[in-house]
């Protein structure tokens, strides 16, 4: 438990308890016991409605929050307008005299709500044009069009990331959680060697791309210490920023989505940028081993994508000129099957599913 929390919960508390004990104190209808113990009774349930709010908005981004309380103080400030302009109107004409003082009241709480209500909505719903009517304060959509990359402990571990950083396409957008770093520092030391092997690797990383100048690596110092999962972490802290997490867990991607957080897999990332072979392309490529099907051989692009090839069963560890017939993408990529240019005969195992 955050111990900031826990002293402003307990702060909060006794103010509850002081004021409706005093309250009641003052107002006492029976014996002062019976007032005190009332007040202290009613202090805990408003210290516990109190409670239940902060646990109601806990998954509220600051962001939003913030929004929110804007449009709350314009719309204070359209309620109170258009009171005036019930009053000065109610001055001139003869309308207070026909009504009765409590239908008067009932239509200027009535106006009030209206404008209130009015103003706040429409802060919402156009909180990117606030801008243009008041400068300094910006929430514009040109400054949340490139979200921020969250970085997980699996893609530290892969040696893509840096080639990713160098690319310029995620500058300014990386986001270090200084709870990872401390995760991969602990299981550098607690693990067994092939886990700390990989922890090592991940924090090497973390120092690679600390000195890529253009890259501007932020570290963010939030902990949830209340969280324990370290996906959870993630998870509350890509809500807090309103950003996205970078992983290479392929096991991880439908968890966050259950919480409104979009994940990008590197290995997704990967397969989308691999060069698409076209029908006719001559490829030369080495046999690695056998297929499923007879007299078929299997073979791999540098990128890691499967090539099937016709008749290459009798060449494994040989390098053969092929030709590509088709490229069928699946869940896990794309597979390339080909034909030996030496035989260039459509062969009826060009579509079967390979190995």
């Amino acid at each position: 438990m955050n111990l900031t929390l826990l002293f402003s919960r307990l702060i909060f508390f006794l103010f509850s308890l002081l004021f409706l004990t005093t309250f009641m104190a003052s107002n006492q209808a029976g014996s002062l016991t019976s007032s005190l113990l009332i007040g202290m009774g009613l202090g805990t349930l408003l210290f516990l409605l109190l409670l239940s709010f902060e646990f109601l908005l806990h998954k509220c981004p600051l962001r939003s929050l913030n929004t929110f309380s804007l449009g709350l103080f314009f719309g204070y400030l359209m309620g109170q307008a258009l009171m005036l302009i019930f009053d000065t109107l109610v001055d001139l004409t003869s309308i207070s005299i026909a009504l009765q003082p409590q239908t008067m009241e009932m239509i200027k709480i009535s106006i009030f709500l209206f404008g209130a209500y009015l103003g706040t909505m429409l802060t919402l719903r156009y909180a990117h044009e606030i801008h243009i009517s008041i400068p300094f304060v910006r929430f514009s959509h040109t400054q949340r069009q490139k979200k921020d990359l969250i970085l997980d402990l699996s893609v530290l571990s892969d040696s893509r990331m840096i080639d990713l950083a160098n690319s310029g396409l995620v500058d300014h957008a990386l986001v270090l959680p200084h709870f990872v770093v401390k995760e991969l520092a602990s299981q550098a030391e607690i693990l067994d060697e092939a886990g700390k092997v990989k922890a090592r690797k991940g924090l090497e990383t973390i120092k690679k791309l600390q000195e890529i100048p253009a890259l501007h690596l932020r570290i963010n110092k939030d902990d949830f210490p209340e969280v324990l999962e370290l996906q959870q972490k993630l998870i509350r802290l890509a809500r807090a920023l309103e950003g996205n997490i970078l992983s290479a867990e392929l096991t991880k991607v439908q968890i966050p989505a259950l919480e409104g957080i979009q994940i990008v897999n590197i290995h997704a990332l990967a397969n989308a940028l691999k060069p698409l072979m076209q029908a006719g392309e001559s490829l030369k490529i080495k046999v690695q081993r056998a297929g499923k099907e007879p007299l078929q051989g299997v073979g791999y692009l540098d990128d890691g994508t499967m090539v099937v090839i016709n008749g290459g069963g009798d060449h494994i560890g040989e390098f053969v000129d092929t030709q590509v017939l088709s490229v069928k993408h699946t869940t896990s990529g794309r597979m390339v099957f080909c034909n030996l240019k030496e035989n260039l005969i459509p062969s009826h195992y060009a579509h079967e599913s390979a190995p």
